[in-house]
């Protein structure tokens, strides 16, 4: 075939795919009229047209304009059948072409083509943009790029311009477009440029990807990779429309954190945690812990008070309507209350009611609560052994949690409330620890305002809380946190104030327990009496309302079968629902008898009047007492013997 002047050839459509002059490449054909075409090649020993199509998904081409104008002149080496009746070819670029249009599209292309010879122009310029090239060349093989390396010494060894230039079309950085554009860019110096540009361009590319990885790596450790990843699966996500779980969730406790009023240095230390949650994978046991903790810090009452009820006028008529008596526990209430609507800052008394069971110690503790307009909590000590109830355990212990100071004052609300620590003479003590030490820390005015659970590890102010011991017995109670407390004794109820506990109190509460009204049940002074005398034996009035009770029931059986008349309960009435008295009263004996005598002892529930008898008998001088006495009342025998001798002359 001639080199220049317009001819007519077979053409081949390339999709997505640019041939340049000197490239061997194999070719995947599939469509008939390219099959067709290549076969004509074939049969007329002519080259063949290779030109890329300007869209890539278009099947057929009818059209010169479908195609771009500059292409390919190719000889084929080899074409292969393939038996799902594709062809593959091996093809080898010999020239550009232009296109001047189609002289047939049945049954393949057959285009008008013109050659375009490639120039090699000389001159200082074109040596200067070779060797700029073949430099950018070798830097673009060193900084990583996707080639070859020996395409380095490749470009060092062409002397051609234009076949320099098309050799960097092999790079699968290029798109398809850029190769088109350099296809058609025939002037040899522009072409030079344009690929200068493009090495220039992507070297620079590979080279920030290299200091980022570079970066990344030094910096990077296991966790820190797993988390990139995990925020370029969240990119994906949003970018998918997908929301992200434990995204939401950390902004949510973010939100909570900062609305919950927590002091700066706590605040400070819940974003530590939250930001640390964020880094750790949503499957690791750790985000619950983490969990766990932050909402602890969002759930205390940081800066939660209830405003104090400083109408000492009103706060005494609560104290009165609740509870007979206690006048001294009254009256110092309501002074801890004068004070406060003098001063704002006065510390919390750290009470202890000290009595014997049922004189109501921790109904009086509700009673203040209700007098002062206060959140009522109650932590009963009895039992304790483990110092950790009372501070919590440290994190690093699974299913760890704060003591119970602290979770209280959660259940409360507010970090002002009555706080009741029951039974705090009957804290046990062994090898896990000694409990009333930790309570040291919580019951000094000077200290609880830093208070330090092991499980929070921050500060926690108690100062503010009025906490209100209880205590049957001083004497088990350690010296050192008997010394922190304001001791309040309750002795025992009198008769007299039992009977007007009754009447006043009990009476009311068991008819309204048991659906029983005044119509109903009527209970006399003798009987009252006689039910605190002879049925009763106790310090306070626990028992005493379980007869009442008792006797309500009987009642409310004669109620429920139809009984209309009022029940009056008298001592006979009294004897018939509950049977023979349990205890006597008054003298032991009507006169002195010789051998016994009566002394005074005191008991768990008060007071009693007992009687001691002697006998003598035969044999050595030895000394023997009976019966389940407490050391005292030994000590008092031995005296009276040792007094018995000394005096036995005058007697």
């Amino acid at each position: 075939p001639t080199v220049t002047g317009i001819r007519d050839i077979p053409l081949v459509a390339l999709r997505e795919t640019v041939i340049f002059p000197e490239m061997i490449v194999p070719l995947q054909v599939g469509r008939e009229k390219s099959v067709n075409a290549l076969n004509a090649a074939v049969a007329e020993g002519s080259p063949i047209a290779l030109v890329t199509q300007r869209q890539a998904e278009q099947e057929e081409i009818s059209d010169p304009s479908e195609l771009y104008t500059v292409g390919t002149l190719a000889k084929i080496a080899q074409v292969v059948q393939l038996q799902d009746g594709t062809v593959r070819a091996i093809v080898q670029g010999q020239g550009r072409l232009r296109v001047h249009g189609f002289a047939s599209t049945d049954p393949y292309l057959r285009a008008r083509i013109e050659d375009v010879p490639d120039e090699n122009p000389g001159g200082l310029e074109v040596q200067a943009l070779m060797r700029t090239v073949q430099a950018q060349i070798e830097q673009y093989v060193a900084s990583g790029a996707p080639v070859p390396p020996e395409a380095a010494v490749a470009a060092r060894n062409i002397s051609e311009p234009g076949l320099l230039a098309d050799m960097v079309a092999y790079s699968p950085d290029m798109t398809t477009e850029q190769r088109q554009e350099m296809l058609e860019t025939i002037d040899t110096v522009a072409r030079l440029k344009l690929v200068s540009n493009f090495l220039a361009h992507q070297v620079e590319i590979l080279e920030l990807k290299g200091r980022i990885q570079s970066e990344v790596k030094s910096e990077m450790d296991k966790t820190q990779r797993e988390y990139i990843l995990r925020e370029q699966l969240k990119a994906i996500q949003r970018e998918l429309g997908e929301d992200d779980p434990q995204q939401a969730e950390i902004n949510e406790l973010r939100d909570k954190v900062e609305a919950a009023g927590m002091p700066d240095e706590i605040k400070t230390r819940a974003i530590k945690e939250i930001d640390r949650m964020s880094r750790i994978p949503s499957a690791s046991p750790e985000v619950g812990v983490i969990r766990t903790y932050v909402d602890w810090l969002i759930g205390l009452p940081w800066n939660v008070s209830t405003d104090d009820q400083l109408d000492i006028k009103e706060a005494a008529r609560i104290l009165d309507e609740d509870h007979y008596g206690l006048d001294k526990i009254k009256e110092r209430i309501l002074e801890y209350l004068a004070v406060r609507t003098l001063a704002d800052e006065i510390r919390s008394p750290i009470l202890a009611f000290v009595g014997p069971p049922g004189v109501g110690k921790t109904s009086l503790g509700k009673s203040i609560a209700r007098a002062m307009g206060r959140k009522f909590v109650r932590m009963s000590l009895g039992g304790i052994h483990d110092e950790a109830e009372i501070r919590g355990h440290r994190r690093t212990y699974i299913g760890a949690l704060p003591g119970r100071i602290v979770q209280s004052i959660k259940t409360a609300g507010t970090n002002n409330p009555v706080f009741m620590l029951d039974e705090v003479d009957k804290i046990g003590m062994d090898f896990r620890g000694d409990p009333s030490s930790a309570l040291l820390e919580v019951l000094d005015p000077e200290q609880n305002n830093t208070f330090q659970d092991n499980y929070l590890e921050v500060p926690f102010d108690l100062s503010k809380v009025l906490f209100i011991a209880t205590a049957n017995l001083l004497d088990p109670i350690p010296p050192a946190l008997r010394d922190r407390m304001e001791i309040v004794q309750l002795p025992g109820y009198t008769e007299q104030e039992k009977i007007g506990i009754g009447k006043r109190f009990l009476i009311p509460k068991q008819m309204h327990n048991h659906g029983l009204k005044d119509k109903h049940i009527e209970i006399t002074d003798e009987a009252m009496t006689e039910l605190v005398r002879s049925y009763t034996h106790e310090a306070g009035v626990r028992n005493l309302e379980r007869e009442l009770a008792n006797v309500m029931r009987k009642v409310a059986r004669q109620v429920a079968e139809g009984r209309k008349r009022k029940t009056v309960v008298d001592s006979k009435k009294l004897a018939d629902f509950l049977g023979p008295q349990r205890f006597e009263y008054g003298e032991l004996e009507s006169e002195d008898q010789t051998g016994s005598a009566t002394g005074l002892v005191v008991t768990e529930v008060g007071g009693d009047v007992v009687a001691i008898e002697v006998t003598r008998m035969e044999g050595r001088e030895d000394f023997i007492l009976t019966g389940q006495l407490g050391e005292v009342m030994r000590e008092s025998a031995r005296a009276g013997l040792s007094w018995t001798r000394a005096n036995a002359p005058a007697l």
